[in-house]
């Protein structure tokens, strides 16, 4: 069986890799073509900054391969061996397993995050974040792991001891984790990272209520986060469940986009809520979470023998946390298939809350200030897209395909393609 795992993951990074190099390609023919929706300079910035991205991608997919086979192969016996001599229980045994492979794996990635941080993003004018900013985050990830993190780990490892259908009331357990943890994120946990200020323009705190109120729905404040002292990209979302639903814009929005576009950006963000989008979300995810421990609570005993380890708890929860991938890459192009549909229609609910107009320039600025590089090939899209390309978004807002914007770019250049 671990050699049939290790087969999948084989060809699993290989569809990666193959996904990635096509990728790069693709935006290596186009870098030099005539630009769309964006300026020469501005375009070409775009593409490489994709193609810079897209490499670390690719490194990371060898890396994830490397560090795989290195798991079932050595490191699992190797943490196992560890855990056994040091401590006297299953139970404890768990616990240091599992803390020692999250501490292992993430001293070995953390080079990516601070290449992609300190090198890439610096060298495109997106990020603010200081070597003191991005050492306090790491302090506080570490922190809120040690604190909640393994208290988490806990209850799993108890649970998988307990119970004969460990793997169901694990999956159980985890939803409701991840709803909770949906319900707290806005009002709890972002707030360790970031500021949040009650939003002051007033013109533009009126006119939010009114958008919300045309739309039945009900937020705990408006706020304005302090996102550019780590980054230069705009975004905007509602955060929460239930009561603890805020508005969130980032400061760097508000900068850039006018009262109207803002405005057809949280309606967009609105038709989301009155659609019933998060849910549906979650509800995909639920399925994906119970076909993942169905799978991997069934797993015949002897694959933990040949990974030279026991069916102790904390081997079966981090064996489930690396073969993960494998299910998502196969369930999460559906999940995106869906999701772009859903896009579209809070599109319309956007436009319809601003107008179509509105909402088409304010997707123009988002792809000039966040240099989004506007094509992608199809099976890129296909796999990783939760969004429509923002070209076929903006033909289906009516954008006029005979008016040249600021930038001189028809939107004919594309469909003649």
């Amino acid at each position: 069986m671990l050699e049939v795992l290790i087969a999948l993951f084989s060809i699993y990074t290989a569809l990666k890799v193959y996904i990635s190099v096509m990728q790069l390609g693709f935006i290596i023919s186009k870098r030099d073509k005539e630009p769309v929706l964006i300026g020469m300079d501005e375009y070409r910035a775009a593409a490489n900054y994709s193609i810079e991205k897209e490499k670390i991608s690719l490194f990371s997919h060898f890396l994830e391969y490397l560090l795989f086979l290195w798991w079932v192969i050595f490191g699992f016996g190797f943490l196992y061996e560890i855990s056994s001599d040091m401590l006297d229980t299953p139970f404890k045994q768990s616990l240091l397993f599992m803390a020692g492979y999250f501490a292992i794996d993430y001293i070995l990635t953390l080079p990516i995050s601070i290449y992609q941080t300190f090198v890439v993003d610096q060298k495109y004018g997106f990020t603010q974040t200081t070597p003191k900013i991005f050492l306090i985050d790491q302090i506080k990830s570490i922190s809120l792991f040690l604190t909640f993190g393994l208290g988490i780990i806990s209850l799993l490892v108890w649970i998988v001891n307990s119970f004969e259908l460990w793997w169901f009331y694990a999956f159980i357990f985890v939803i409701i984790l991840i709803l909770l943890i949906n319900f707290i994120y806005p009002t709890v946990i972002a707030p360790i990272f970031n500021k949040f200020s009650p939003l002051a323009d007033q013109e533009l705190r009126i006119k939010i209520e009114a958008l919300m109120e045309r739309s039945g729905m009900k937020a705990n404040g408006i706020f304005v986060m302090d996102a550019s002292k780590r980054d230069s990209r705009l975004n905007a979302y509602f955060g929460g469940v239930g009561r603890s639903k805020r508005v969130v814009l980032f400061d760097t929005l508000l900068e850039k986009l006018n009262h109207n576009e803002l405005l057809a950006v949280l309606g967009h963000e609105l038709g989301h809520f009155i659609h019933g989008d998060i849910w549906k979300n979650i509800i995909l995810m639920t399925i994906l979470m119970f076909i993942i421990f169905f799978m991997l609570g069934n797993l015949p005993e002897n694959i933990f023998s040949k990974m030279h380890t026991a069916p102790i708890a904390g081997v079966k929860l981090t064996f489930m946390l690396m073969v993960l991938p494998l299910v998502t890459f196969v369930w999460m192009p559906i999940i995106s298939f869906f999701s772009r549909k859903h896009e579209y229609k809070a599109d319309e609910y956007g436009s319809s809350m601003s107008s179509k107009d509105n909402l088409s320039s304010a997707l123009l600025k988002l792809v000039k200030e966040n240099k989004s590089f506007p094509r992608s090939h199809p099976i890129y899209i296909f796999f990783y897209y939760s969004h429509p390309p923002i070209l076929e978004r903006l033909k289906a807002l009516g954008y006029n395909e005979n008016k040249e914007n600021d930038d001189k770019f028809k939107i004919t250049d594309f469909i003649k393609q």
